[in-house]
């Protein structure tokens, strides 16, 4: 349960969070149509500044660190991928394979160039990196939940190996690429009018951000360890 330095810690945070809302739209020429994806953004961030200061990994020896750091390190890699961090550049052949001709439009760029782009708090600012063969899309929220993830999943595997359920949750929040899979899934098997298609294939980010805050509790709490 919270204590009362954390509600006050987190009452400071969220009144920060909304000053900087407020500078930015008086600064940059923008219309926020859904205010719900400000939210989604920070809820990311702070549910998971949370879960990692209330988190830390057992004494343990040297090789388990080692093996739980690989674990980590492979499952940031996995998200990173899945999420949309990084991928194929638009330019590189490897693009078209490996979303079977469908390329997500991020704007155009010369290969090798840096773009600084002013997306609203928590989206951005949003760093993006095109070279010849690599699209690397550094958003807030995402950087700080899969590093948040991969921590957990750390502490986890020091704690007890194997955390199937959690790891495979985390997938989930995979915004990118997870959705649109299990939508064209779900399609062939419900039938494209079914009220689970609209679901998965209209509210992405909704969903996504459910599933996120439900693997950061299950990876904090780890009840399949305790």
């Amino acid at each position: 349960m919270p204590t009362r330095t954390d509600l006050l810690a987190g009452a400071v945070v969220l009144n920060a969070e909304l000053l900087v809302v407020l500078l930015y739209l008086a600064v940059e020429p923008v219309v926020i149509e859904s205010w719900r994806f400000i939210l989604y953004g920070f809820l990311w961030i702070n549910a998971s500044i949370y879960a990692v200061a209330k988190t830390t990994p057992a004494q343990t020896t040297p090789r388990t660190k080692r093996i739980a750091l690989l674990v980590a390190g492979g499952y940031f890699l996995v998200l990173a991928v899945a999420g949309g961090i990084v991928g194929p550049s638009h330019t590189s052949p490897l693009a078209s394979l490996i979303t079977d001709g469908h390329l997500h439009s991020h704007g155009t760029a010369a290969a090798g160039s840096f773009d600084l782009r002013l997306l609203p708090p928590g989206w951005g600012p949003a760093l993006v990196y095109q070279g010849s063969w690599l699209l690397v899309i550094l958003m807030p929220y995402k950087i700080v939940g899969y590093l948040a993830l991969a921590y957990l999943v750390y502490a986890t595997v020091i704690d007890a190996a194997g955390t199937v359920v959690s790891g495979s949750l985390g997938l989930l929040s995979c915004v990118s690429c997870t959705w649109p899979v299990v939508g064209s899934l779900v399609t062939s098997i419900f039938g494209s009018g079914s009220a689970v298609v609209v679901a998965a294939t209209t509210w992405p980010y909704d969903i996504s951000t459910v599933a996120f805050l439900a693997t950061v509790a299950l990876l904090t709490w780890r009840p399949l360890v305790r």
